[in-house]
């Protein structure tokens, strides 16, 4: 190793000097608050930020017995970052969760992309900033992972509102350009309830399909749905559409400004 070359610790070593054991750290991994590179070998490598942000984590959960939500917002907020936080407030970025799945997995960048039809670059970027990929890419990920995509935004955290006020909605990591999902209700229920907001021209970039049914209504603009490639449903406000997930649906905001809808699946299988 050069003199210039980054350290790097084992999880021993890097447990040692947080003052946890090596299984807390593995804990915290699956929890999304830290996720170290890996050795060509698999083993996990702990940078110097990596051994800082372990510190503040073992501080925060001694000193103040914040649980694994309130110190990942309690992080994001020191660390001035916002790609996990959307206009209608603070979600786990999807990007942490993403690559502590993928390293559970024992896969590297290249093979999930490759798998899901993505560029590593692609992949590499949503990672880093929990940006940059359509809900239909996005879908596929949390599908090649056996989980959903509300599951990676952090929608199924334990401690939630029994109501929700109006402008009061949670919001998902803008991880798709022009699409905003903001929570009509919040914990892990049996039904998906959202808030949509598409800006002009946003869609979901390709179809997609997963398990159990779906109902939407237009609030406001106009939305085109396509089921099956060959059922083009163009809705209005006040129009609605119920349909199985499990066939294929690709949609597009044909409005030339704002499209908003209520969006609700169930089960919880998007």
């Amino acid at each position: 190793m050069s003199a210039d070359a980054p350290v790097r610790y084992k999880v021993a070593e890097a447990a040692r000097l947080a003052g946890v054991s090596a299984s807390t750290l593995r804990l915290w991994e699956t929890q999304g608050l830290v996720v170290p590179d890996r050795s060509s070998t698999g083993h996990r490598q702990y940078s110097e930020s990596d051994l800082a942000r372990l510190k503040r984590i073992s501080w925060f959960r001694a000193e103040r017995g914040l649980n694994p939500a309130a110190i990942r917002e309690a992080l994001d907020a020191e660390t001035g970052d916002d790609a996990g936080v959307s206009d209608g407030g603070s979600v786990s970025p999807v990007g942490r969760k993403l690559r502590s799945l993928r390293h559970a997995a024992g896969k590297t960048l290249e093979q999930v992309a490759g798998d899901v039809g993505i560029a590593p670059s692609v992949l590499s970027t949503l990672e880093r900033t929990s940006q940059g990929v359509s809900v239909t890419v996005l879908h596929n990920l949390a599908s090649y992972f056996d989980t959903t995509v509300s599951s990676l935004s952090g929608e199924d955290e334990p401690e939630s509102r029994a109501v929700v006020r109006a402008g009061e909605w949670r919001a998902w990591p803008r991880t798709t350009p022009g699409v905003t999902v903001q929570l009509l209700a919040e914990g892990r229920n049996q039904m998906d309830c959202h808030r949509f907001v598409l800006e002009a021209g946003a869609s979901s970039e390709g179809a997609y399909r997963h398990e159990g049914e779906e109902f939407v209504y237009v609030l406001s603009g106009r939305v085109e749905f396509i089921i099956d490639g060959e059922h083009f449903h163009d809705l209005g406000p006040g129009d609605s559409l119920y349909f199985a997930s499990r066939r294929h649906h690709a949609w597009v905001n044909r409005h030339d400004g704002e499209t908003v809808l209520l969006w609700i699946n169930t089960p919880p299988t998007f």
